[in-house]
């Protein structure tokens, strides 16, 4: 009898084999470039990308984003969502076609998404964001830190984080003929 997916927990996965326990998921997240958000409103799913930081302490992501349009309104009628980061490897070339293959590495983490109403968690997660994506800069040396007129236009959202899990394939490093895209994609 086959296994009936739907009724498993979101966090699940088929290989447990290439399944990466919490610390990992900590450190991918931490490190990740930039992730994909999943809501659904009445049956219409929506996928929007962001730039995002993780906050162990909290267990939560904050990202940030207009006060209007379709994502605020979205969460305020669903606030479950789904938040994604990966990072694709080398390719593995095969002799047939249904075999070739790719490394990979991605955390999926499932919750709650709501709009960060405190101010001073607000100001908070954005401070956590430029110390992730701007390191080099200092504020109030290389820009003016967020004030609370910021907050008046620009949305901080925060996923409470309810479960995830942690996936990566990785072949042997000198597997035959394996490359990376980028290599021959000229980029």
């Amino acid at each position: 009898m086959a296994r009936d997916y739907l009724e498993q927990p979101l966090n699940q996965m088929r290989r447990s084999d290439r399944a990466k326990d919490d610390n990992w998921i900590r450190d991918f997240l931490t490190n990740g470039d930039f992730g994909v958000m999943a809501t659904s409103y009445q049956g219409q799913p929506f996928t929007n990308t962001r730039q995002y930081v993780y906050d162990p302490s909290a267990n939560a992501i904050y990202m940030h984003g207009a006060k209007t349009g379709r994502t605020p309104a979205v969460i305020e009628t669903n606030e479950r969502v789904c938040f994604s980061v990966s990072r694709m490897g080398r390719l593995i070339p095969a002799d047939e076609a249904v075999e070739v293959s790719v490394e990979f590495a991605g955390v999926m983490v499932f919750g709650r998404v709501t709009m960060v109403e405190d101010q001073a968690e607000a100001v908070h997660a954005l401070q956590l964001l430029m110390d992730k994506y701007f390191p080099q800069l200092k504020p109030g040396i290389d820009y003016r830190p967020v004030e609370p007129k910021d907050l008046k236009i620009t949305a901080v959202l925060r996923i409470d984080i309810d479960s995830w899990s942690g996936k990566e394939k990785k072949v042997a490093d000198d597997a035959p003929g394996a490359f990376l895209w980028q290599e021959v994609a000229g980029e």
